[in-house]
């Protein structure tokens, strides 16, 4: 598909880490030409077009390219009272420093970030008003970051109801209609063998990390186990080994979200749909952003020479 001169109104799907893929899929549809002219993010998608919209996406990539796991772990300050592993202040005065204190209203183009009012059930949709209270409200991932009380409602997360939001560009004048989803079935579905040596080796170290860094943020809180975290013995009903609680905390997530997602873009279809595996790495491994930037890109250039 030629995009050379076309105008784009683009939808940035929520995924923690894998939200990278995002600036790579915007350096692409750049690199060949298009014009992004409207931007809807949940989650991590509403970081990159928030900091896309003020210009400032190439420096975000380099620090993002930049992270080694320590790092990372710097970068979760442990909360102890709130409702929330993480309060996320570190995570903030980082694209604070990128953003400043602009207004949605100032960007040079329509921006969306969506969140959830958790307790009135419902998108909460972010097109005016503090940029930097936007990104906070739609990245409140629960029982991760901890939720943002604004204006009398509690928010958190867009991607709990909206993970690939399509619907606030529906009536944006544009030529064509890009969704980015990050959230996509997993590898092991797109007819790769689940038991394949490699495969299963990957998928090991990547539970080992996640539930080493979910460890390592409890000991900083002083709180217990809450749950195995070491692989559970096989159950009378095929439990897989390598099963651990916070594989099921975020493979029901994400069910869930894809099952939102399939019936959302049904009603408002993309033009052009650019999907990544949900497991092409674990939420938090942000130190894996330049090898999530060269999957954005190259998955952008193989839809769009599809």
């Amino acid at each position: 598909m030629d995009v050379t001169g076309k105008r784009i109104a683009i939808a940035l799907g929520g995924g923690g880490a894998r939200g990278a893929a995002h600036i790579g899929a915007i350096d692409e549809l750049e690199r060949r030409g298009a014009r992004i002219v409207a931007i809807a993010g949940t989650s991590m998608g509403a970081v990159v077009g928030g900091i896309h919209a003020v210009g400032r996406l190439e420096e975000y990539a380099t620090w993002l390219a930049s992270l080694t796991h320590r790092d990372v772990l710097r970068l979760l300050d442990p909360s102890l009272r709130s409702p929330g592993m993480i309060a996320g202040e570190k995570v903030m005065a980082r694209i604070r420093d990128l953003i400043g204190q602009v207004r949605i209203e100032d960007l040079p183009l329509p921006y969306t970030a969506v969140a959830t009012d958790l307790v009135a059930g419902k998108e909460v949709w972010f097109q005016s008003g503090s940029l930097e209270t936007a990104i906070r409200a739609s990245i409140a991932l629960p029982s991760v970051f901890t939720p943002l009380v604004h204006e009398g409602r509690v928010l958190a997360d867009g991607g709990l109801l909206n993970l690939v939001p399509v619907t606030p560009l529906a009536s944006v004048h544009a030529d064509l209609l890009v969704a980015v989803s990050v959230g996509g079935a997993p590898r092991g579905s797109l007819g790769r063998d689940p038991d394949d040596a490699v495969e299963s080796a990957r998928r090991s170290a990547q539970h080992a990390r996640d539930a080493d860094m979910l460890q390592r943020i409890k000991a900083r809180l002083g709180w217990e186990r809450s749950g195995p975290t070491e692989p559970v013995a096989e159950g009378e009903q095929g439990t897989p080994v390598s099963v651990r609680t916070l594989d099921i905390m975020e493979l029901s997530l994400q069910a869930m979200q894809r099952m939102i997602t399939r019936y959302q873009m049904a009603n408002y279809p993309a033009d052009v749909v650019i999907e990544l595996p949900a497991d092409a790495c674990g939420t938090m491994e942000f130190h894996r952003s330049r090898e999530l930037i060269a999957m954005g890109r190259a998955e952008t250039a193989r839809v769009l020479d599809a």
